[in-house]
């Protein structure tokens, strides 16, 4: 079974954070590329030994502007 999912990449001093919005499953690495092959490598473990998988809802990212 094939799943996507909704990861956010941040800047953390001299770190990549990625982080999947769907179960908060994160991972770091020292560029981009290394941070989503470490989450996806995490992402895996996690659904590893779970004979249940759960049901993913999709989730849509926007951006907002307002006034400050």
């Amino acid at each position: 079974m094939r799943l996507n999912f909704t990861i956010a990449v941040v800047k953390d001093d001299n770190w990549y954070v990625a982080s999947c919005l769907e179960n908060s499953v994160a991972s770091q690495g020292k560029t981009i590329e290394e941070a989503l092959d470490n989450l996806r490598e995490a992402l895996e473990l996690y659904f590893e030994d779970n004979d249940d998988m759960p049901t993913i809802k999709q989730t849509f990212i926007t951006t907002m502007e307002i006034a400050v």
